[in-house]
């Protein structure tokens, strides 16, 4: 047994050096002097990174534990320095990383008297931790801090607080030092029911998450997924699981996979709105979680598991023992992604000035080692990262995770160059959020930290300002300063980097930042008015939002045969639904603008002019948790190219308009209409509107036909299903 002497500070460091913690990531604050005192005499060698902003000492810590593995360590001052970490302690409790945080608090002797930043801690980070609680004696404090290293660490993983009455921590006490609490032992879940799916299915699909990563599963998820010949689609750090190239990693055919998928299996990542709130069409939906509390209660799950899930991947392996699926099902899906990663290549080279942000992808990608962490912070910028950025490795990919939380790209930069130091480290960083971090480049610069920084620059908030316009007609609050110097900030705090405004430059930079060995920030002046064609926002089902089409590319730039482009036009509720009872199909018509609409009231044998209707409906489903019933029917329109102009629209000269009227059976019924044109995208002016509550126009240009479905009637929580993937576009 090791007793250690001292202030509640030494006892709190010794404890946590018993968990492998080496760095304290901090913002100075009298409150805590004691912590700092520990790390300067600790034998052991842990080091002290101090910061600008206690949210990146916080989003460093968090760093550090989804990297290493190993639990994060952050220490802020009492009141304000509390309160600068609420985002970011949120940020690491949505991303299940196992961070301890630890914060100085006013004397209990005084308390109630005013003294200076007292604040009762707990109650507010309660919310956003597993446990929020006061340390008030120094011979508490070993056995405090060891507790909060332990519950970090247990499933889920996630963040605890731990606040230390001022007389507690410079308080002095010789005890003996906690030993760190044994990993508990490994709940091994029941993979028979996911196992008779499995069996069953005819084309599956695996979808791996970040706790993929964190569990230490990722190798186990590989061999399963080789020996059952699933398809894969990876989310957060789970990518490079299997590394970008790997036969089985579908994840650029995400929406062939989950539209026509008939089960699947979503591990270690929860059900929220990156996968659709767990609907996918008419598939089978299994979720395995590491623990219980983390499985979907929100939607129908055929199949469930939580415990480790390094024994599910095994366990699932040995139970079925043959490849799953049919034979072709994960070829056709390889080929899909193929072909998306092909025509990937004209943007990826696009000469465009100003540049198109995918350019600076398409040059990145030239110069990026196998084993670097890249790190997005950022909206429509980093978005293209998502699309375009495969990792070869597991667990070198960072990014806010699903709070969406912007000011997390220095401190996660910070925490990658300590964690893997001979690894390039590439910070892509929204100019909206170099706002909230950037100063740090000062914490790089002082702890000699180099990063290559890629600022995309398009002087707006873009993923607000295009859906603002397309909402309104306008846009204000969305503007930043044009061509702003952020190269230059880094500059004056003692780092380096260049402004890059023409394509042929971004290369040349790019090396010359990895090359120089200290914080350097590439300032890539981009497009603003170029949009990520984004479908998946976590507001898609909010009564009264409409929808936009995302138009990308002229139909001129499309090979001849291939002169076709998917557009979803979805509508959102502007009315709850109401009542339980089943609706009957809606009825469709569909024309040419100028010609007069035919109704289809019976929708096996009516006609319009130019349309017809083809048999009964598509899908007769059961709504999740309502008496609704989800009926729709296709109607598709043949029609040759037309050149027309709309004076009510801004479109193309080429484009062609389409209008689809779905007669609404009850005020409080929402519809969904999907236009499935095989069409080239149009200029990024063209967008639609409603004219009624159930009538829409869209403008593109159609080379064969159109087809719509009618959804009737559908609940808000299904909507996002509905609309999902596609290009549909809406705030953040």
């Amino acid at each position: 047994m090791v007793e250690i002497s001292g202030h509640g500070g030494a006892h709190a460091v010794a404890v946590a050096r018993e968990y492998g913690v080496d760095l304290m990531f901090t913002l100075s604050g009298g409150h805590v002097f004691p912590l700092y005192d520990a790390v300067v005499k600790d034998s052991s060698g842990m080091r002290l990174i101090d910061v600008r902003h206690e949210q990146t000492a916080v989003f460093a810590a968090e760093a550090t534990a989804r990297l290493t593995r190993r639990p994060g360590l952050a220490v802020v001052t009492a009141g304000p320095g509390v309160t600068n970490s609420v985002s970011a302690a949120t940020t690491a409790w949505f991303n299940g990383a196992p961070v301890v945080l630890l914060a100085g608090r006013a004397p209990d002797y005084r308390w109630g008297a005013g003294s200076l930043q007292e604040m009762d801690h707990p109650p507010l980070l309660a919310p956003v931790t597993k446990r929020a609680w006061t340390s008030h004696a120094t011979a508490e404090v070993g056995t405090a801090v060891n507790e909060a290293f332990a519950l970090a660490l247990a499933p889920h993983r996630g963040p605890v607080f731990l606040d230390i009455s001022l007389e507690a921590l410079y308080g002095e006490a010789t005890l003996a030092l906690p030993e760190a609490a044994a990993a508990p032992p490994a709940t091994v879940p029941d993979v028979g029911p996911v196992a008779a799916l499995l069996r069953d299915a005819r084309q599956p699909v695996l979808v791996l998450g970040s706790d993929v990563w964190l569990a230490g599963a990722e190798e186990a998820a590989l061999r399963a997924a080789q020996a059952l010949r699933l398809p894969v689609i990876t989310n957060g750090q789970a990518r490079g699981v299997l590394p970008g190239g790997h036969e089985l990693l579908v994840s650029r055919a995400r929406k062939l996979a989950f539209g026509e998928a008939d089960l699947v299996v979503v591990v270690g990542v929860p059900l929220d709105f990156r996968l659709g709130y767990g609907a996918f069409g008419s598939a089978k939906v299994a979720h395995v979680m590491d623990s219980p509390a983390g499985l979907a209660s929100h939607v129908p799950l055929a199949a469930s598991a939580a415990g480790d899930l390094t024994s599910f991947f095994d366990e699932l392996t040995a139970a079925i023992e043959v490849p799953a699926g049919d034979p072709d099902w994960a070829g056709r899906l390889a080929e899909a992604a193929r072909a998306a990663i092909a025509a990937d290549a004209p943007l990826l080279a696009s000469d465009a000035d100003p540049v198109h942000p995918a350019r600076i992808y398409g040059e990145l990608l030239k110069v990026l080692d196998d084993d670097a962490v890249v790190i997005g912070d950022g909206g429509d910028f980093v978005s293209f990262a998502g699309k375009y950025v495969e990792p070869a490795r597991p667990g070198g990919w960072l990014d806010p995770g699903p709070f969406g939380c912007l000011g997390t790209g220095l401190g996660y930069a910070a925490a990658a160059r300590l964690a893997r130091p001979s690894a390039q480290v590439v910070l892509l960083l929204g100019d909206g959020a170099a706002g909230f971090s950037l100063m740090d480049a000062d914490t790089l610069v002082r702890h000699g930290l180099p990063v290559v920084i890629v600022c995309g620059n398009n002087g707006a908030w873009g993923l607000e300002k295009h859906p603002m316009r397309a909402l309104y007609g306008y846009d204000v609050a969305a503007d930043l300063q044009p061509g702003c110097r952020y190269d230059e900030v880094v500059r004056a705090l003692g780092g380096a980097g260049e402004l890059v405004t023409s394509p042929a430059g971004i290369g040349p930079a790019l090396r010359r930042a990895f090359a120089a060995n200290t914080p350097y920030l590439v300032n890539v002046i981009t497009d603003p008015e170029v949009a990520y064609p984004r479908s998946t926002s976590g507001v898609l089902s909010r009564p009264g939002l409409r929808g936009v089409v995302s138009l990308q590319r002229p139909f001129s730039s499309a090979p001849s045969r291939r002169r076709s482009l998917l557009t979803y036009v979805c509508t959102m509720l502007t009315a709850d639904v109401g009542g339980a009872s089943p609706h009957s199909t809606s009825t469709i018509a569909s024309n040419r603008t100028g010609e007069p609409a035919g109704t289809a009231s019976n929708p096996s044998t009516a006609r319009c002019p130019g349309a017809s209707i083809r048999g009964p409906p598509l899908r007769n489903q059961s709504c999740p948790k309502s008496g609704y019933r989800k009926n729709s029917v296709k109607l598709t329109t043949s029609h040759p190219i037309t050149a027309m102009r709309s004076p009510s629209w801004t479109t193309s000269p080429s484009a062609t308009c389409i209008r689809v009227t779905v007669p609404a059976p009850s005020a409080r019924t929402g519809i969904s209409i999907f236009m499935d044109s095989r069409m080239t995208s149009v200029p990024p002016s063209s967008t639609w509107s409603p004219s009624d509550a159930t009538t829409f126009q869209t403008f593109a240009t159609i080379s064969a036909r159109t087809s719509a479905t009618a959804y009737s009637p559908l609940r808000p929580a299904l909507m996002s299903a509905a609309c999902s993937p596609g290009t549909y576009r809406s705030p953040r």
